[in-house]
């Protein structure tokens, strides 16, 4: 997902002393934070989600192996960009919430490319539990994030992953061809809403570069 899938969005990086700003540049943590808050770093966790489900558009008749090998990837690199943000996150309940996130997209990715999971059930039961827990820590999140800017967009994409991983898990897919159409229209869909979380992210740190105090970029 997601689009999960959304990011908690901070107020910006925050300006530091020229010595301070280089002691944290060599700091792992710093980094990793400094890259989570970055809105083309959103941009590319929604490319993540969006890429996958046009292909499995544009190809529906392949078969279930490639469908998993597709699904699969697409968690794990889910994954890994949840696991960034985490960095990106100040208070202990939503970097908890986040690394939840980047475990269970990461062990559904695993399960994805396994031989014995790849059932039409199987295929759907992992993912729609994925998008589910995601969109409810997401919904968490978000509405525990006070001062979150544009908290509507990640509210809006929190409740589209909850409704997907409920469509997915509550109907039965009899054939791959309709589990395909399925997962690739809510992908094309969750990307869509994690692209405009991460255009409304990009114009709140332009407006908190233009309202902020002055001093030394980093």
């Amino acid at each position: 997902m997601t689009v999960p899938r959304g990011p908690a969005p901070r107020t910006g990086p925050e300006h530091l002393p020229d010595g301070a700003a280089s002691r944290a540049a060599e700091d792992p943590a710093d980094v990793l934070a400094r890259l989570g808050r970055s809105w083309t770093w959103i941009l590319a966790s929604a490319i993540t989600t969006l890429v996958p489900g046009i292909l499995i558009l544009v190809w529906p008749d392949e078969t279930l192996h490639v469908l998993a090998v597709l699904l699969g990837l697409y968690l794990l690199v889910t994954g890994a960009f949840r696991f960034v943000e985490v960095f990106a996150r100040d208070e202990a309940g939503q970097r908890l919430a986040g690394l939840l996130v980047a475990v269970l997209y990461v062990l559904a990715g695993v399960l994805c490319l396994r031989n014995p999971l790849q059932t039409v059930a199987a295929l759907s039961l992992v993912v729609g539990i994925v998008w589910l827990v995601s969109g409810i820590l997401t919904l968490f999140t978000a509405l525990a994030a006070k001062g979150m800017p544009h908290r509507g967009f990640v509210l809006g994409a929190a409740v589209i992953g909850i409704l997907a991983g409920i469509v997915v898990l509550a109907l039965p897919f009899e054939s791959a061809r309709a589990l395909t159409r399925m997962l690739g229209l809510w992908l094309v869909l969750l990307g869509l809403v994690e692209v405009a979380v991460a255009l409304a992210w990009r114009s709140a740190l332009a407006r908190a570069r233009a309202t902020g105090p002055r001093g030394p970029t980093v």
